[in-house]
């Protein structure tokens, strides 16, 4: 009995917004980096223009085993944080009760795997089905708990060199709480909350295939998630499933991906209901940004 399988994943693109600002990179004589708005002695100029597009790769995998009279659906979770499902079954041919299309939703655990739905033909016909599985990690059904972030970076002090609705590229629903904040190559990235490490890049050079670049991404105990991006090649020291401490070492800052000038871009993520948008922040003590780049304001 043939059957037809058909996996969408969706990929969210954002595409950059005209508007630019100009850093300019000064090193001291001890050879450590700084980033201002003003030129200095040497300095040569580099203008943010970044480009960021974060994506996920899909993390379950539908099955579909076909048996006489039916077809049954399982899904197995690969990650290590909870996933949310939903299980589109249309274009129904022949299909026992009707062929009105059906949905099936599940929060499936980490490394779980779970039946979803099972589709029997009327006998002695041919039973069709489209099948779609939409996905997107964590629980919706937690909630964000009030929580102060220490700062992700070990040394400094280092300014915001882009901000929360920051008119460059933190205009997007994934990323529009996010904070870029200008620092060296190379600077210690440590967790800024108590977690468990659910994915990891380490690999890319440059731009690379992955917008993000290298990252860390770090799932919390209310169901948000601290994601760390632009991280330095081979830098990152943390395993998907460790789980780390408030202040243990991550990774070494970089300039990998969709980045046009060394910086941290830290953001935390929720699931809201079949897609990760970004949440509001606060660290837990202050810091200063760069003039008109911090909030997206003229």
């Amino acid at each position: 009995m043939p059957a037809r399988l058909l996996l969408f994943c969706a990929l969210l693109m954002a595409s950059a917004s005209s508007l630019g600002v100009t850093l300019y990179p000064i090193t001291d004589a001890d050879g450590v980096a700084a980033y201002s708005d003003r030129p200095g002695p040497g300095a040569k100029p580099l203008e943010l223009r970044e480009s960021m597009v974060e994506y996920q790769e899909s993390q379950v995998r539908l099955n579909a085993v076909v048996f006489q009279g039916g077809v049954s659906f399982s899904a197995r979770n690969e990650s290590h944080v909870p996933v949310q499902v939903e299980l589109h079954l249309d274009k129904l041919i022949n299909a026992q009760g009707g062929n009105a299309p059906r949905i099936v939703r599940r929060v499936l655990p980490g490394r779980s795997t779970q039946m979803l739905s099972v589709l029997r033909g009327r006998p002695g016909t041919l039973l069709g089905y489209r099948s779609t599985l939409l996905q997107a990690m964590g629980d919706p059904g937690l909630r964000p708990q009030g929580f102060r972030y220490a700062f992700p970076w070990l040394g400094g002090p280092f300014r915001v060199s882009q901000g929360p609705n920051g008119r460059f590229s933190h205009f997007g629903p994934k990323g529009r709480y996010a904070m870029d904040i200008a620092m060296p190559e190379g600077t210690t990235i440590v967790a800024a909350r108590e977690g468990v490490v659910v994915r990891v890049e380490n690999s890319q050079t440059g731009r690379g295939s992955n917008p993000s670049g290298n990252f860390v991404r770090v799932l919390h105990a209310d169901g948000t998630m601290g994601v760390y991006l632009h991280l330095m090649r081979g830098s990152v020291v943390v395993g998907e499933g460790q789980r780390v401490k408030q202040g243990q070492m991550l990774a070494k800052s970089g300039n990998t991906g969709n980045s046009s000038g060394p910086h941290l871009h830290f953001v935390v993520q929720r699931n809201v209901g079949l897609a990760l948008e970004s949440i509001p922040y606060q660290f837990d003590r202050p810091i200063s940004g760069l003039p008109d780049f911090t909030a997206g304001n003229p």
